[in-house]
């Protein structure tokens, strides 16, 4: 209930605002209207400034000890995998698959929601928290996001409806601008400033914008929830989805394993190789002209699914 109860409050708050827009906000109907306009400024809002702050924040309690470089190993192989049964899904198919159907089914089975999601799960939990931030983030900034914007959008150019000469920008322009995301520069911030004294009213206050943040994603989550309208292709969408959110993170539990890794490091690599499918997936989809249907779907579902595989994880990996 530590859990849920947070996440369930954040979410439909965010669910309960999103439906008070659409009903009562004047151009509903309309791009420029409340309902559109409202998560999207709370997106970019959250992906300029909440995130890096929070990640500022959380950085200066989180034990960065250890081997942290192990997470964004674990992330790639978790991506590969995932990118690896997609294809062998997809081949095996009798039926013919388009090629924007393609990558969006590839891209739905790499990606998770490490970030807008995984922060908030890894810091609620009892077992985890702020002391093991580190983890996450590591497997966020390093992991996921290269893997967004740097194979997933190499995957999206190859199989995206537009022709290349059409391409919206280079995926070279792509993997360049990851450098300068702002996760990736609060990331850096943050460990330069981990071992810098800050004033007490300075640094208590950082930390209480940090998890306030943390509450503002789970209402944007809602928000998308909420704005979900397409749910078609929902065989292809339900195989994603068990390739995204149990084959990866049982093979990333399991190997951890065997390799002698456990305790709370185990936990987090294994949360965040079953999150949701990413909300990144949505904007590569839009850029490159992939399905975009099948894109909302994976993302729609793999939410819902969440509330189901979690209590999964920490039963099978919280153990020493």
């Amino acid at each position: 209930m530590r859990l849920y109860g947070p996440i369930g409050a954040g979410v439909c708050a965010g669910m309960l605002l999103g439906v008070m827009l659409y009903r009562f906000a004047p151009h509903r109907g309309q791009p420029q209207g409340l309902y559109h306009q409202v998560p999207l400024g709370l997106g970019k809002f959250l992906f300029w400034v909440g995130i890096p702050l929070s990640i500022v924040g959380f950085m200066r309690r989180a034990d960065l000890s250890g081997n942290l470089y192990l997470a964004p190993v674990v992330a790639w192989v978790a991506i590969l995998l995932g990118l690896l049964c997609s294809r062998l899904w997809i081949g095996a198919d009798r039926l013919p698959w388009p090629r924007p159907t393609q990558g969006s089914f590839s891209l739905a089975s790499m990606l998770g929601n490490t970030g807008y999601i995984g922060y908030p799960v890894v810091l609620l939990l009892p077992q985890l928290g702020v002391s093991v931030f580190g983890w996450a983030l590591f497997y966020d900034a390093l992991g996921t996001l290269l893997g967004s914007y740097g194979l997933g959008a190499i995957l999206a150019a190859e199989m995206g409806g537009q022709p290349r000469a059409a391409a919206p920008r280079p995926w070279l322009t792509r993997l360049r601008a990851v450098s300068q995301n702002p996760i990736i520069l609060a990331f850096a911030l943050g460990l330069w400033l981990q071992s810098i004294a800050l004033p007490t009213w300075l640094d208590q206050g950082l930390y209480q914008l940090a998890w306030a943040i943390v509450v503002l994603s789970l209402v944007l989550m809602g928000l998308r929830i909420q704005q979900l309208s397409s749910w078609q292709h929902l065989h292809r969408a339900t195989v994603a989805v068990v390739i995204k959110m149990l084959v990866l993170p049982l093979a990333v539990g399991l190997g951890l394993t065997l390799l002698g890794v456990d305790g709370p490091p185990r936990l987090v690599m294994t949360l965040q190789a079953g999150m949701p499918c990413a909300f990144s997936n949505l904007v590569l989809a839009e850029a490159y002209d992939l399905d975009r249907d099948l894109s909302v779907t994976c993302v729609g579902l793999s939410s819902a699914v969440l509330l189901l595989t979690l209590p999964l994880w920490l039963w099978a990996f919280a153990g020493e």
